[in-house]
């Protein structure tokens, strides 16, 4: 910064707006000239200030860490235990407005944005931060009524905030919409700039290839998102008393909010730098502490002669670290956080209201809750042993799961292709999954995307082109230039070509265009005399059912990468989910059900183990012959081992770090 003239006002001006006043101030000027006065060192000099309070914070929290720790996951327990049965209840209310017993991917995006949907998604999303913030509150009350031990605070703020309860909840109701209506024209551009710049094509190309246009609606969504951040960060640093308000001032949860603004005047940016400040160190413990377990993970020996009982061992140790030290960490950070917003609301501690005083002077309720507490910890802890139980009798299920090729061995040859078939059926596959859409002159062809830009970087609709023109175009070369000869193949040779070697899985994509796909495919599979050979599948739960009209005794199952409800009440013979959703509850309902659970799309040979021990019916996969070495190598594994391979996966470890295109279904 260069000294400025005196009597300047230029030089005031072109001063940073932190320094100004006090520049700008005539008895001020020789300090503004001193060489030591630079806007660098007082911007640094700032910076560490606000960076000594947030450390400060975090050391005020870290002494009280049992407090926080105690009651941040005894109040997760207790939010999980009311919160689940709430959130199925508004499942079921939910699924009740539909004439299915499940929502699958297009019907719950349909039905979230229908009025009652919105309506009941965000009564969810209340139902979670009256959880959330129902435990920072009692944190920020332990700090105003804090007690001569540990455990009396925590009872004293725990009735603190139970006696305002209903405020809570009407104050998060508002928090919630006023957040909503900040973000939703923000949300409205994104949208905006999404379908103007990346509906040209199928978004399987965008996602590959990263087009000029990708990058922009990329580059404009993130500076929306930014921007909307930083609103949100001045926003509700200027609301950020307002539950303190509610709490200790017993204001109500409308005016809350403005008498907060008023307070926070002046005092927003400090307060911003602060919470940026927080977030950045809260982000940076998360990291080393991630970096650390998987540190030892990455370590981690698994090898033919590697002691896998130890490996357990060590495994147990590492999950009980990872878990332990997360809780601790979300514990210290939100009690940080409480300690930065009560110095800024400051003021006289407040006494205890008199109902409280005259709680604490009965020693009986204080038993009884202890009591209370140790009992649902037993209960608790007796539902932990069952799970456990249930989770090894899962691994015990015996190696009995059908290997479904990917698009062909899409791992091994161009997808769709005739080549990635017969690498499928080489492999030993025991189905081949292919997708199958109209083209413009009513032929069904083997494709997955809606045009063939992914495939060879050609605007052709697949809905809008007959299939001669269809089928002059190479869509082998972008994998390698060795199948340039590859053609989009039809589904009739397709059948041909699996006829008593495997089983042909055919998915419909629709796209909107479809006319009557169901039928003529079924058309196809009875001329080639396949019935028994095939299965149908699709995304559109419509599609399944309008297949299973036209043949009510050939298979056929609903894809689905999200579900909402019951999904084995649908119609259908299988059901076919995303592998991260598939939990032992879910493959026990529909197998109880009486049908089968397959799983996409499965890569990594510990994820496959994982899913065969958790008793999957089919494993959908870009790599066949992998499933078949993992099967070899199971058999000679006994329970223990293969549930150490089973813990490993769940701790993250990855032994196939190949990168695929596209593996949605």
């Amino acid at each position: 910064m260069r000294p400025m003239p005196e009597g300047s006002h230029l030089g005031c001006a072109a001063e940073p707006v932190l320094l100004g006043p006090l520049c700008c101030s005539r008895s001020a000027l020789e300090i503004c000239r001193a060489p030591s006065f630079y806007g660098r060192q007082t911007v640094r000099r700032f910076g560490l200030k606000y960076l000594s309070d947030v450390l400060q914070a975090y050391g005020g929290a870290r002494r009280r860490w049992r407090l926080f720790l105690a009651v941040h996951v005894s109040l997760r327990l207790l939010a999980l235990a009311l919160i689940a049965p709430l959130l199925g209840a508004m499942v079921n209310l939910a699924v009740s407005f539909s004439s299915q017993s499940a929502l699958t991917d297009q019907d719950i995006a349909l039905f979230v944005l229908s009025p009652i949907g919105f309506v009941l998604s965000l009564v969810i999303l209340s139902i979670v931060m009256v959880a959330e913030m129902t435990g920072f509150a009692v944190m920020a009350a332990s700090l105003r009524y804090e007690q001569a031990n540990r455990w009396l605070t925590a009872r004293v703020a725990l009735l603190s905030v139970v006696r305002k309860l209903y405020a809570l909840a009407i104050f998060i109701g508002l928090l919630l919409l006023r957040i909503l209506l900040l973000a939703a024209p923000f949300a409205a551009v994104a949208g905006l700039v999404a379908w103007a710049l990346l509906s040209d094509y199928d978004i399987n190309y965008y996602l590959s290839y990263h087009p000029p246009a990708f990058k922009l609606a990329v580059a404009l969504i993130g500076g929306i998102a930014l921007a909307l951040a930083l609103v949100l960060l001045q926003r509700l640093s200027a609301w950020a008393l307002a539950l303190h308000l509610l709490l200790f001032e017993d204001q109500s949860p409308r005016s809350s909010f403005g008498i907060s603004t008023q307070r926070m005047k002046g005092h927003h940016l400090k307060l911003q730098i602060e919470l940026v400040i927080w977030v950045l160190l809260r982000m940076a413990l998360a990291a080393v502490l991630a970096a650390v377990a998987g540190g030892i993970i990455a370590w981690m020996p698994v090898a033919a002669e590697t002691d896998l009982i130890r490996v357990l061992l060590l495994s147990l140790a590492v999950l009980l670290l990872w878990v332990t030290g997360d809780a601790v960490l979300s514990a210290i950070a939100l009690g940080a956080l409480a300690l930065i917003l009560d110095r800024h609301f400051g003021g006289v501690h407040p006494p205890l209201p008199s109902s409280l005083t005259r709680s604490l002077r009965q020693p009986s309720r204080l038993r009884s809750g202890l009591l209370g507490f140790a009992g649902v910890a037993v209960m608790i802890g007796g539902l932990s042993l069952w799970l456990g139980q249930s989770l090894f009798d899962a691994v015990k299920a015996e190696d009995d799961v059908e290997i479904i090729a990917h698009r062909g061995a899409a791992g091994s040859k161009p997808e769709n292709t005739t080549a990635a078939i017969e690498e499928a059926l080489q492999q030993g596959a025991d189905w081949v999954e292919i997708d199958v859409q109209e083209s413009a002159d009513g032929h069904i062809v083997v494709m997955h995307d809606a045009d063939l830009m992914k495939l060879a970087r050609v605007n052709l609709q697949i809905h809008a082109a007959p299939l001669e023109q269809l089928q002059q175009v190479d869509i082998g070369s972008w994998y390698d230039p060795a199948y340039a000869d590859q053609r989009m193949p039809l589904l009739s040779e397709v059948l041909q070509q699996v006829k008593g070697r495997a089983k042909l899985l055919i998915e419909f994509k629709h796209y909107g265009f479809d006319v009557d796909l169901e039928g003529r495919s079924v058309a196809l599979v009875e001329a080639a005399d396949m019935a028994d050979q095939i299965a149908f599948m699709s995304l559109k739960y419509g599609s399944v059912q309008k297949a299973k009209s036209l043949r009510p005794d050939w298979r056929a199952g609903i894809l689905a990468a999200t579900k909402v409800g019951d999904l084995a009440g649908l119609d259908g013979d299988f059901v076919a989910v995303r592998a991260e959703i598939a939990s032992p509850a879910l493959i026990g309902s529909v197998q109880a059900a009486g049908k089968d659970i397959y799983v996409w799309t499965v890569n990594d040979p510990l994820q496959m183990s994982k899913m065969i021990s958790m008793g999957v019916d089919g494993l959908i996969t870009d790599e066949p012959g992998l499933v078949r070495k993992v099967l070899r190598v199971r058999a000679e594994l006994n329970t223990a081992e293969r549930m150490v391979l089973w813990l490993i996966e769940e701790l993250g470890l990855d032994l196939n770090p190949r990168e695929y295109r596209d593996v949605s279904p």
